[in-house]
């Protein structure tokens, strides 16, 4: 489906050209109720642990400033120990992170995948879309937890790896299911279960979001899914069809239902003029159910580009945030 990863860098370009203008999209996130009451993530069950930064702590650079209270995205260079890779990882943290009352509280990560090739940027960090702003708004008004968002690069230049680990290249698919948690861990307070972590992503990211989720249910419990591609279609698999195969989502979906759990949550936006929407929508009809809860988002102008996908992300967040562990303010 290159079709779609051409749409995305189309719009990862026009992106690009309103770098710095923040973002103007009219999003109405006034019927998204607020959460249910509790998430409690610290308690004695045993489900979800605060645990501390473990180390080591990356240096940061300022990226840009998010809110009037000094939240900032920022930016660094993470080796990924786990993969080999060396690539530019995004990070923001919540207003709430830093306020006493939750100072020894885990919060809840993001990781957050861009669509076309993710390279070199990753537009979800951006003032043109304005993700963390939101998020900022949505969770101070109680319908969405107070995310960690993650940004890593998705891809080592301009190639397209599927998020995966094809044979004789980059482990792309260790760098974000093993590395990119692993500095989380190392820079903030996170969750010790699956509670604590999703996957959000469009279109080439979207595909890279639901394989993580499928492959690896122990450690995820959610993600977000954009306009996703629905197959692996790297040309890069040319001479590896087992290794192709099990990276597909179909097969993933059929494993994971087969050994009944454990249980995963997928939240899917689809706009309505997007090339995807049959193929997906056939995935979901076909591949889901049981293990693997899902909901469907579908924007009925909207074609496929982040904006887009922005118009019903209050509502996607909301969805995964009630399946999850929040912070916990101290007693």
């Amino acid at each position: 489906m290159k079709c779609l990863r051409v749409g995305a860098a189309v719009s990862a370009v026009a992106l690009g050209l309103l770098a710095g203008c923040g973002s103007t999209d009219v999003i109405d996130a006034s019927g998204v109720p607020r959460l249910r009451a509790s998430h409690a993530a610290d308690s004695a069950d045993g489900k979800a642990r605060t645990v501390p930064p473990r180390g080591p702590r990356s240096t940061f650079l300022p990226y840009r400033t998010t809110g009037d209270d000094g939240t900032q995205v920022v930016r660094t260079r993470w080796h990924g120990r786990k993969s080999g890779f060396t690539g530019n990882i995004w990070a923001w943290v919540p207003p709430q992170y830093h306020q006493p009352e939750y100072a020894r509280s885990g919060f809840p990560v993001l990781i957050a995948l861009p669509g076309s090739y993710g390279y070199p940027s990753n537009y979800w960090a951006g003032a043109q879309i304005a993700l963390e702003e939101r998020i900022a708004e949505w969770s101070e008004q109680g319908k969405t937890l107070p995310f960690i968002v993650v940004m890593p690069v998705l891809n080592p230049a301009k190639k397209y790896h599927d998020g995966s680990d094809i044979p004789g290249r980059p482990k792309m698919g260790t760098w974000l299911t093993e590395d990119v948690p692993e500095f989380a861990r190392a820079n903030f307070r996170t969750y010790s279960s699956r509670d604590g972590w999703a996957f959000m992503g469009s279109s080439s990211g979207g595909f890279a979001a639901l394989k993580a989720v499928l492959t690896y249910p122990t450690r995820f419990k959610a993600a977000i899914v954009n306009g996703p591609d629905t197959v692996p279609d790297s040309p890069m698999w040319r001479g590896h069809p087992d290794e192709m195969r099990a990276n597909d989502p179909r097969h993933l979906a059929r494993l994971l239902a087969a050994r009944q759990g454990p249980q995963v949550h997928l939240a899917f936006e689809l706009g309505g003029r997007e090339k995807a929407v049959p193929d997906v929508k056939r995935f979901i009809r076909d591949y889901t159910g049981g293990p693997i809860r899902t909901t469907l988002f579908e924007i009925p102008d909207g074609g496929h580009s982040a904006h887009t996908y922005m118009r019903r992300m209050a509502d996607s967040l909301h969805w995964i945030s009630e399946q999850m562990r929040g912070p916990v303010p101290s007693a």
